[in-house]
This record gives structure tokens, C-alpha cells and sequence, in this order.
């Protein structure tokens, strides 16, 4: 396996001495292709399993785009999953499929140490969301069927969510209603999607209620993944990706009925995509603008215009990125993304680049492929805090 290029000098040095050159530096955690996509990349010897955090230079206009700033080593059995900055974006809490479930990155120190979080009992950790006031944590516990919830202040366990029988994977708070809406994807072996989201008091983390995410008779096997609160929208309103039934819902709330109502606003497959992921908006309160990626070949990140109301969506671009388009990096200023495509190294949907997107044209204008070239996919990208907008999350 060809070797990633690893400067031993912390980050914080690299920033200062290229002060003078663009720059974009994104933090991705990898891990070694499987081994028919490293025989297609022609790469030979010996390949033992590999996982590790990079971070690179995305600036299409920089000289070192595309180069390997530093690699933090993880350990290979950890299949670590996805990076979640909390809201001042000081730390970035990085869930894993394996063990241990969730570790954190102090974003204010360099150089970079990541640390265990005990969160006993998790199986498979995804999401890891956080309350408005950045008080509180909710690690998704795909395999266990609960949501572990900590302190970000302190990074102790502060409570548990128990939802028997389902496979928790998206999540998203709204105190302003007290409510945490969690969705339950498909089993851990990934044979059985499910059709359902779980409905949970967010003062008491109390579950009162489900939610089934399609019209057609059950099983539907439309596998809801994420699900986001539209910034600032009143009424509130979350919009939801099934994964499986390829398009996006929208849940409404009713303060009267205390309950929400579910519409079908977009379907993708009707668009030629399919497998849509990651939800995204352009500010925190009333964006205009909502981001959507789909996975399935070939990938695509997708734009639309919400300016007249969340459950009103229209397509203004469908961009062909590249298989398995799953997270976006985006600037502060909104002209440009950066999306990974890489969806937990399944058939079709692992490319292993990253594509960045001009989003006034609507247009990929390069391509990163420093990982993908040496035989790893990424799993996760976030910018680093000083180019990074948390769109919506």
C-alpha cells in the first residue's frame, strides 16, 4: 500500500507558516479499502487494515491541495464512523462501529490527542447531536437500541434513552417543543430496514410516541437515516432522508395537537438518485437554501430552494460528485462544499474522493483523491473550525 505523506510537525505550525498560501484544511477519519477496490486501484504488497484521522488540504486553489497535513493513527479495529463538532465547535466527538463507541478530539490543543469516552451500554455508535444550549450530548446506539446522553461540559453520562426494538441512528432536539425526534434505520447486520421514528420528551428523555415514515402497508423497509430541524422555521419543522424509500420527508409540528404531522416533499428516485443521506442548511435561522446528498452510483449533492417554506422544496441543482456522496464540509460564506464520497464501503457507493463544489454554479470544479489513491476511504470529513460552517447541525 502506497504510504499517506505525514509532516511531524503540529497543525497549529503548518497554519502559521503557510500563512501566506490558500488553504482549507478538513479533518477526515479513514480506513483501508476492502480488498476487490484495492486490486481495482492496481495497489500491491502487503495491506494490513488501516484506520486513521487525516487532515488535508481541500482549497482548489492552493498549491498543497490535496496534500496530508497530519495523520493521526486509530486503532484498526475500531471502524471508526462519523465526526461531530459541538456547537462552539471546540471539540469533535468521533463515533465508531466497533469500540470503543465514541471518542473525543480537542479541537483547542494541538497537537491532537483523542480520548475514550466510556459510554456504557452502546452498540454501534452513530449520530452524536447537540442541544441548542450545547449542554447536552445524544450519541445514537444503532445495535442496542438506546441514545446515550452526556454532558459536554464534563463528557460524563448524564442519562439514557431507551428504545427496545428499534436501530437508532439519526437524532435531533428541539427544546423549544421539548421534543427529540430518533430514527430507526435497519438492523445491525443490515438486512432489515425499518419505517419508524421514535418521539421522545426532551425534558424527561421520556419516549411517547412513533411515527411511521411512509404511506405504503408495513413492512415499508424505507429505512428513515437522518433527520434535522429546519433553523429557526416556525412551525417547526424536521426534515427526514429515507434511505430506502428515497425521499424526503417532512414532520410538521402542531402546538395544538402537540403532535406532529409527516408529508412526502421530494422523492429522488424520480430524479434518477437514490439513497439519500445528509441534510444541510445555509444559516441558522430561516435558511433558504437546504443540501442533500445521495449515495447510491453515482453519488450526488443536492440544492434546493426552501424560500418558500421547508415542505416546498425545488431542485435547483443535481450535482454528479461520485459514488457514496455522504458528508459536506461547507465555508462560512457558502461558495463552496465539500463532499466526501464514501458510505461505509459498500458496493457502488465508495469511491473514496472528495468532490468540491462551486454552489453558485452548481459544478464540482475539483477533485480530491490523496486517500483513494493510497488504498483508504474516508468515512466522515468536516472542515477544521477556522473554514467550517456547522450548517444547520
Amino acid at each position: 500500500m502506497k504510504p499517506l505523506h505525514v509532516f511531524g510537525m503540529a497543525v497549529a505550525v503548518w497554519v502559521m507558516s503557510s500563512a501566506a498560501n490558500a488553504e482549507i484544511l478538513a479533518i477526515m477519519n479513514y480506513e483501508s479499502k476492502p480488498a476487490d477496490q484495492l486490486k481495482s486501484l492496481k495497489l500491491t504488497g502487503e495491506q494490513p487494515r488501516r484506520e486513521g484521522l487525516a487532515i488535508v488540504d481541500l482549497d482548489p486553489a492552493s498549491p498543497n491541495f490535496g496534500k496530508i497535513v497530519s495523520d493521526i493513527p486509530i486503532d484498526p479495529g475500531t471502524v471508526a464512523h462519523h465526526i461531530f463538532y459541538d456547537r462552539t465547535m471546540a471539540k469533535a466527538y468521533i463515533s465508531s462501529l466497533q469500540s470503543p463507541p465514541l471518542q473525543v478530539l480537542d479541537m483547542t490543543k494541538n497537537p491532537y490527542r483523542l480520548s475514550v469516552i466510556e459510554t456504557p451500554p452502546c452498540g454501534m455508535g452513530e449520530d452524536v447531536i447537540f442541544d441548542e444550549a450545547n449542554e447536552r450530548w445524544f450519541l445514537t446506539c444503532m445495535a442496542s437500541g438506546n441514545v446515550i446522553v452526556g454532558s459536554v461540559k464534563t463528557d460524563e453520562v448524564i442519562g439514557e434513552i431507551k428504545l427496545p426494538g428499534t436501530y437508532p441512528h439519526g437524532l435531533a432536539v428541539n427544546t423549544a417543543i421539548d421534543r427529540i425526534l430518533v430514527t430507526s434505520t435497519i438492523t445491525p447486520d443490515l438486512t432489515g430496514p425499518d419505517e419508524y421514528i421514535s418521539v421522545v420528551k426532551a425534558s424527561t428523555l421520556e419516549p411517547i410516541g412513533k411515527i411511521k415514515m411512509s404511506d405504503a402497508a408495513s413492512p415499508s423497509s424505507v429505512a428513515p437515516v437522518e433527520v434535522l430541524f429546519v433553523p429557526g422555521h416556525e412551525p417547526a419543522t424536521a426534515i427526514v432522508t429515507n434511505m430506502f424509500g428515497h425521499t424526503l420527508e417532512a414532520l410538521v409540528w402542531d402546538g395544538g395537537t402537540q403532535e406532529f404531522s409527516r408529508e412526502t416533499v421530494f422523492n429522488f428516485a424520480e430524479n434518477g438518485a437514490h439513497v439519500p443521506l445528509e441534510i444541510y442548511f445555509n444559516g441558522t435561522d430561516n435558511p433558504d437554501r437546504m443540501y442533500v446528498t445521495t449515495a447510491m452510483k453515482p453519488g450526488h449533492l443536492h440544492i434546493f430552494d426552501i424560500s418558500e417554506g421547508p415542505t416546498k422544496p425545488k431542485l435547483l441543482h443535481q450535482i454528479v460528485t461520485a459514488d457514496g456522496a455522504h458528508h459536506v464540509g461547507f465555508s462560512p460564506d457558502f461558495k463552496l462544499a465539500h463532499v466526501q464520497n464514501s458510505f461505509i464501503n459498500l458496493p457502488d457507493m465508495s469511491d473514496g474522493s472528495v468532490s468540491v463544489v462551486d454552489l453558485a454554479k452548481g459544478e464540482v470544479i475539483a477533485n480530491m483523491t490523496s486517500l483513494r489513491d493510497a488504498g483508504f476511504n474516508p468515512n466522515s470529513l468536516t472542515l477544521l473550525p477556522e473554514w467550517n460552517h456547522l450548517a444547520g447541525h
